[in-house]
């Protein structure tokens, strides 16, 4: 292929001794008008360099965007991370692996809002309530090959101490069979109170009295909560849900309660 040497603009800044040598040198067979006049040589050189050009056939242009798209295929594959497996090894743990690497897990602890864990190389990547934001979580940041970057202290999730006062407390409440609502406990539907932990103190609110206590322990907070009289018979809630229980029904934890209730009399 055959490109223009001289610009127009090039060849006006030249004199007419150099566009002779020019039309000399490209071996320019254009005649010339006039070889007195500078622009009669331009036009001359002009011509003949237009004439040289040769335009692609449709085959090879054709055949060059075909290698072309060839290349950026070859470039993609390159770069493209490789598809993920996922091997089950029990319903609450997968792991994902590109080829024969560990590059992620996805598992399953007690945290009572975010149980799914993320793990990348033994450490904890992220969390999730569900299985299915673990598995994009991994997914994109594999395809965007930033799966083992560290993250910002600010997005991890760690356990915290919150999430434990919530455990106690919802472990207790299944123990006495209350429901736990966003304004307080509840039982049959009716509200018995509120129970929390502040500074390491834990307290309790009864709805009856609206007044804050404080308590020994998350136990004793939810021992004065069964207490709360919502009954027209003014059968407690630890009434209720102990003593319709036979007693051989009854673990040493909930005896033990029963018998500092001073329910049970002996004759």
């Amino acid at each position: 292929m055959t490109y223009i040497t001289y610009s127009h603009q090039h060849l006006q800044l030249k004199s007419i001794a150099r566009l002779k040598q020019i039309y000399s040198e490209i071996g320019c067979t254009v005649e010339v008008s006039d070889k007195r006049c500078k622009d009669a040589w331009i036009t001359a050189i002009a011509n003949y360099q237009t004439s040289k050009i040769q335009k692609i056939a449709p085959d090879e242009q054709a055949l060059a965007q075909a290698e072309l798209d060839h290349f950026i295929a070859d470039q993609a594959q390159a770069i493209a991370p490789e598809l993920l497996r996922i091997v089950e090894i029990s319903f609450d743990h997968h792991e994902y692996y590109a080829g024969n690497q560990l590059v992620a897990s996805i598992s399953h602890d007690d945290d009572l809002t975010q149980p799914w864990v993320v793990m990348v190389e033994g450490k904890e990547k992220f969390r999730a309530n569900t299985y299915a934001r673990c598995h994009r979580f991994i997914q994109w940041h594999h395809q965007d090959s930033t799966l083992s970057e560290p993250l910002p202290i600010q997005t991890q999730t760690p356990p915290t101490t919150e999430n434990r006062i919530m455990a106690h407390i919802f472990n207790e409440c299944q123990n006495y069979g209350f429901e736990i609502l966003n304004d307080g406990i509840y039982h049959n539907g009716v509200k018995l109170g509120q129970v929390g932990c502040t500074d390491g103190n834990w307290w309790v609110i009864l709805s009856c009295s609206g007044q804050q206590q404080y308590s020994n322990s998350v136990y004793d907070a939810m021992r004065s909560l069964s207490m709360v009289d919502v009954s027209c018979d003014s059968k407690s809630i630890f009434d209720e849900y102990f003593l319709e229980q036979p007693l051989e029904q009854l673990t040493g934890d909930k005896l033990q309660r029963l018998l500092e209730k001073a329910e049970l009399v002996t004759p």
